[in-house]
């Protein structure tokens, strides 16, 4: 599917679609509709238990989408959280650099300065893509959204870049709140706000962000992990130093490429969650190291998750496993002028942070792209159970008094604990085809034998399974146990 189609059929079945749409949109904003609100928690949620729910030491927080300056200039955002910005000279149309490049298959690094962008074009008789205009000279865009905080607008603030900052503004108190111990886990699902230069692949690259991140704060003399259970994990990598892709085990990544354990453990805790729980096909993930320019600078070890999604073109970052060091506790200790560093065993420490980092918005895309499909004349979308915006899609036969009073009893028995849609419109073969195109798991059919009482069938439905198109008879009384076994991510 291209970006075209599946952006069609987002906005057709109710997923997503570009935000003030009666307006004509605005580039790089969009709203999620019914369907897609429903996979967007589905996903938060499987994310919330996979990552933080089992760990008793880790837990969820919420903060502020606003900062005051200050906190920003301490964390470096205010200086260097900059795209490089390009202009045209003729028809005044802005882009960022390093897209521009990349569309004419330049090469171009990811940290590249305005002088080494200018040097590039140069070098390549880059011009305008839109009329063939001379390039001004690149110059940084810092990509922080203002606000004027005040009735006077006296106090300057921004929407925040990112959530992992009002995780570091929080830490020392949720130290000191809890057990006084690491290593300490606080998560925050959240938005982020971004003024892109390039909005652009749908919910690729946006201006206003869902992200799911995870800091595990750690004394870095001591961060014991269960190795021996995700030792074997093998993964696909593609390390910095050989640049080639290959398969490797977390084991083997600790040992040979020199990576801390308990990063690549992390490492593997990913890869399974994606393999497992989202259902990624093997081959369609790998992790891509950043080095030299390419990592942040304040990064120790710095690997992107990538996934191969067709309409972004092979590919694309969808999170990330950053190990940060202590450069964020440091940089708002002195900030601040408040000392963030904690006292563990008797020893002075500055926690240093591991960040588990996700696209929410980027991973909902991902998921349609993958498991969208067609056999035959069927559309199909394949997604895991316990992700599909709707568990069951519920359907009495005929518009029947008694067929439809059972109906109303199954949804009553059933809607506290699983997402049901009901749908009494059109032929059961439409009402099949239209459940299987929005990912619905199972159908289930109220009849005539469900409500006659001299049938053998007598309060039982038909429920069909939509992968293998597969019927069977249930007690209306074991639905529930049913559904919940098979929606239930192990």
């Amino acid at each position: 599917m291209n970006i075209e189609d599946l952006t069609a059929f987002a906005k057709a079945k109710g997923f997503f679609w570009p935000a003030a749409e009666i307006y004509g949109g605005a580039a790089g904003l969009y709203d999620y509709g019914h369907l897609g609100t429903l996979l967007k928690r589905h996903f938060e949620d499987a994310w919330l238990a996979y990552f933080v729910e089992g760990n008793r030491d880790y837990y969820l927080i919420e903060g502020s989408n606003m900062l005051p300056e200050k906190p920003l200039v301490a964390s470096g955002h205010a200086a260097k959280f900059n795209d490089i910005l390009v202009g045209c000279s003729k028809c005044h149309t802005f882009y960022r650099a390093d897209v521009m490049l990349a569309d004419m298959r330049i090469d171009v690094a990811e940290g590249a300065s305005a002088e080494e962008i200018d040097e590039i074009i140069k070098k390549n008789n880059v011009l305008c893509p839109k009329d063939k205009g001379e390039l001004m000279q690149a110059k940084e865009f810092n990509m922080m959204i203002d606000v004027s905080l005040g009735p006077e607008k006296g106090e300057h603030g921004y929407l925040r870049p990112e959530t992992a900052q009002t995780t570091y503004l929080n830490f020392f108190r949720e130290f000191n709140i809890l057990r006084k111990s690491l290593p300490m886990g606080l998560a925050l699902i959240g938005r982020a706000y971004r003024n892109e230069i390039s909005p652009r692949q749908g919910l690729y690259r946006m201006r206003e962000l869902n992200q799911a991140e995870l800091q595990i704060f750690f004394n870095p003399e001591k961060f014991e992990v269960d190795m021996a259970k995700y030792k074997d994990v093998e993964m696909t990598v593609v390390p910095y130093k050989t640049k080639k892709q290959v398969k490797i085990t977390a084991a083997q990544l600790a040992k040979e490429y020199e990576i801390p354990e308990f990063y690549a453990y992390h490492m593997a805790l990913i890869d399974l969650f994606y393999k497992d729980v989202l259902g990624v096909p093997e081959e369609r993930l790998r992790f891509l190291e950043k080095g030299g320019s390419d990592k942040a600078f304040y990064n120790k070890v710095h690997m992107d998750i990538e996934v191969n999604v067709e309409s972004w073109g092979g590919f694309k970052e969808v999170g990330g496993l950053h190990y940060r060091g202590d450069y964020d506790l440091t940089s708002h200790t002195k900030g601040s002028n408040q000392d963030m560093s904690v006292n563990i065993d008797g020893k002075r420490i500055m926690p240093n942070v591991l960040e588990l980092s996700f696209g929410i918005d980027r991973n909902v895309w991902m998921l349609i792209d993958l498991f969208y499909t067609v056999d035959g004349e069927r559309k199909i979308l394949k997604l895991k159970p316990w992700l599909s915006p709707f568990v069951v899609s519920l359907f009495p036969l005929q518009n029947d008094d008694k067929i439809n009073e059972e109906t109303e009893k199954v949804y009553e028995s059933l809607k506290k604990r699983f997402k049901i849609f009901v749908d009494d419109s059109g032929s059961i073969g439409r009402r099949y085809a239209r459940a299987d195109e929005i990912g619905t798991p199972f159908c289930i059919t109220v009849d005539f034998d469900t409500v006659n009482k001299e049938s053998k069938d007598h309060g039982t439905v038909t429920i069909r399974e939509r992968d293998g198109k597969t019927q069977e008879r249930k007690k209306i009384g074991d639905l529930a146990a049913f559904l919940e076994s098979k929606t239930k991510f192990q």
